[in-house]
């Protein structure tokens, strides 16, 4: 019997990665300003990445409208996603409900695959979408707080629109880029754009002590060249469907890993949640 391709743990791989994003937000926003803390990032992947292509020659795009698709991909991903969750969470809406509402991405996401990218998504599919939905929704009820505006709610759907539409823009527009020079590609204008607004914000504000550099490592090397590389490979391979219902399982990993690491209490219905997440993602990924 042959061995498994290593690409076909790709996905969770990505899951397990994408989900450690929390740790850098809970170490690295008390000590920052949340557009500073990524414009930080953004530079830093930036510089990593450029030595990186240069040293290895990757091959750059081809002409200057593959870098204009990549770049609009990068801004829908990273500027406008993150951005928005780090706003939404910095201006007082509970990690819960931003996770509940980035969660009906998926959803979204079947309905813009069939309009922008002619994917057929058959009724196990949308049966496996609900379900995921409702299993993301158990695992973070008992997080849901209230107390919030809807000034802190707006970041959260425009992070919503942000990875939703970037998905579906990055597969039907952004075909076979390397991901070294690809990177610098997405995150040159995502850099530009956040150094704008906290320019007209004026909110830089960083404090270089030892939990925001290791939250600032994290989500560099972690996050944005690792868990993103896999993302941009995922989005290329697969089906927009199929990428999307990946989302599911975040929440469920994350309170997972907010478990073993900060004793954070795991519920009866979150574990129910967790069941029905896998079980939709499963179903979504036949």
């Amino acid at each position: 019997m042959a061995a498994p391709s290593p690409a076909r743990f790709a996905p969770l791989l990505f899951v397990l990665l994408w989900s450690t994003g929390f740790i850098g937000a809970k170490l690295g926003l008390p000590h920052a300003a949340p557009l500073a803390f990524l414009l930080v990032r953004y530079l830093l992947v930036l510089s990593l990445m450029t030595v990186v292509a240069l040293a290895m020659r990757a091959p750059w795009p081809r002409d200057p409208r593959q870098w204009f698709h990549i770049g609009v991909s990068g801004l829908l991903v990273h500027a406008v996603y993150l951005g928005g969750v780090f706003m939404a969470i910095s201006k007082g809406l509970p990690a819960g409900v931003t996770s509940l509402v980035v969660g009906i991405q998926p959803l979204l996401t079947a309905v813009g695959a069939g309009w922008f990218l002619n994917e057929a998504v058959r009724a196990k599919q949308w049966l496996g979408l609900v379900l995921g939905f409702v299993g993301v929704a158990l695992v973070v009820s008992g997080k849901l707080g209230s107390g919030f505006g809807l000034d802190a709610l707006w970041p959260a759907l425009a992070a919503l629109a942000g990875i939703t539409v970037g998905t579906l823009y990055q597969k039907r527009f952004c075909h076979g880029f390397d991901w070294r020079t690809g990177a610098i590609a997405q995150f040159l204008p995502t850099a530009i754009a956040t150094a704008i607004v906290v320019h007209l914000t004026d909110s830089f504000r960083v404090e270089w002590v030892p939990e925001f550099v290791f939250a600032l490592a994290w989500l560099v090397l972690v996050l944005s060249v690792g868990a993103v590389s896999l993302l941009n490979m995922l989005i290329r391979r697969g089906s927009a469907v199929n990428l999307a219902s990946l989302f599911y399982l975040v929440p469920p990993c994350t309170a997972l890993i907010a478990w073993l690491l900060f004793d954070e209490r795991l519920a009866g219905m979150a574990l129910v949640g967790m069941a029905l997440a896998v079980w939709g993602v499963y179903l979504a990924r036949k």
